[in-house]
Parts: structure tokens; C-alpha cells; sequence
């Protein structure tokens, strides 16, 4: 069994897609501390200057509290705000008529809990990209909350008997081969290749979020999208 692991995001770019893809279990790690100004509430889409950032407003954020402990805040204008500069970049875009909808409905989720309100978001998508993974929260497997880093990793690994973990090319250097290979557990690193794609006019910038890829985009061409990685 392959196992891939990673906290939650908002609406990430297709590498985290294709981490989920790869894996036949995607944990959500939601019991770990959320980071400030990283991707759990925010992302990047295009603008007419550029790129422009759109994000989840929080209650009391703290790096001191768990991702699956923090609400979003009740802010109706942030959903409008949001939704407002999705169909303001997008609305000429040749897959808005698809993709816009289910946007709507992810950014509109009455859920206030971030953790279970990303995981949906995430189940949404999966769904309109024919992902068939499980996706499960590291918070339901009763884990140890004492193991920290790559000795939670492995535990979580264990959990499944998974003989492989897979992770996104930027963590090499948070993790010992030989410490998988001692529980039994083949690491890999995935690193997603040059897709591009065109974007109205412009220059093509990358690693923008899943939303960018979906708007111009087939399904079709994203599931291709998906398998355009290396393992190393």
C-alpha cells in the first residue's frame, strides 16, 4: 500500500494533486500546529498585474493551536470577496462554466472548522478529477500525539502497513531513508515536471492554485496532468 501524508490546504496547486493520486490513502495531517502564512487558508490565482492571493479569514489563529482546532471566521463579505475575483480573472476562461460552480460551492460551505472544512474541499475535487484515493484525517487514527515529525510519519505508515511513503520533493531533507527502510517502508520523493498550459494571453506562471489548472483545463487533461511527475 502506498500512503501519502500532508497538512491540509486551500484549493493547492497540482503537485498536491498528484501526491493524492499516487497514494491509495491520503492522510490529512490536521492534528499538527497551523503555520502562519503558509497554504492552509490562502493561494495565489492570477490577476491582471500578475498573481493575487485569495484566503480564508480565521478566529483567533495561532501557531500555538492545531490546524483541526481553529475556526473560520463567520465573514460573508471575505466568501463574496473571494468569489468576486475568481469570476473577475476567470470569466473568459474556457472551463469557467464547469468550475466555477463547484468553487461556489467549497468557498459557500457553511462549515466553520478549518480541518473539516479543508477536507471537504479536498473531497470535493477529488470528485470532479475522478480521484479515487481515500482521504482520511490523521486526527481519526489515534495516533500517539507525542511522536513529532518523521517518527509520526512512520507511525501513521504503520497504521496502514503501508510499504510505501510518499512525499513532495521539498521535504528530502526532513527524512532518514534508512529510518523508513528500519520499519519497513519504502520513501520516495515526487517532483512534479514543467506542465504549462495557456493562460488567456500571458506569460505562464506556475504553481498557481488547483483552481488556475481547472479553469483551463479539461478533466481529461488534468488526469494527464496528474501523471507528469518523477519519483525519486
Amino acid at each position: 500500500m502506498k500512503v501519502a501524508i500532508m497538512q491540509p490546504y486551500f484549493f493547492p496547486y497540482i503537485g498536491y494533486w498528484q501526491l493524492i493520486n499516487i497514494a491509495d490513502t491520503f492522510v490529512i495531517l490536521d492534528d499538527v500546529n497551523y503555520i502562519n502564512r503558509g497554504w492552509v487558508n490562502r493561494n495565489k490565482i492570477l490577476s491582471n498585474n500578475g498573481t493575487q492571493y485569495f484566503n480564508l479569514v480565521l478566529e483567533h489563529k495561532s501557531q500555538n493551536k492545531k490546524i483541526n482546532e481553529i475556526r473560520i471566521a463567520d465573514e460573508p463579505k471575505s466568501a463574496v470577496s473571494n468569489m468576486m475575483k475568481i469570476e473577475c480573472t476567470y470569466h473568459k476562461a474556457p472551463f469557467y462554466s464547469d468550475v466555477y460552480p463547484l468553487v461556489e460551492k467549497i468557498i459557500s460551505n457553511s462549515e466553520r472548522n478549518l480541518a473539516m472544512y479543508l477536507t471537504e474541499s479536498i473531497e470535493r475535487i477529488c470528485d470532479y478529477l475522478n480521484i479515487t484515493t481515500k482521504v482520511l484525517r490523521s486526527s481519526d487514527l489515534g495516533i500517539a500525539s507525542d511522536l513529532k515529525a518523521q517518527d509520526r510519519i512512520i507511525a501513521i505508515a504503520g497504521h496502514f502497513d503501508a510499504d510505501t511513503y510518499i512525499n513532495p520533493i521539498g521535504g528530502v531533507d526532513l527524512y532518514s531513508k534508512n529510518s523508513f527502510e528500519n520499519a519497513g517502508v519504502d520513501l520516495y520523493f515526487l517532483k512534479t515536471g514543467q506542465l504549462q498550459y495557456s493562460q488567456f494571453e500571458n506569460n505562464f506562471i506556475p504553481n498557481l492554485s488547483i483552481i488556475d489548472v481547472m479553469m483551463f483545463n479539461s478533466v481529461e487533461r488534468i488526469s494527464e496532468m496528474l501523471h507528469m511527475y518523477e519519483l525519486m
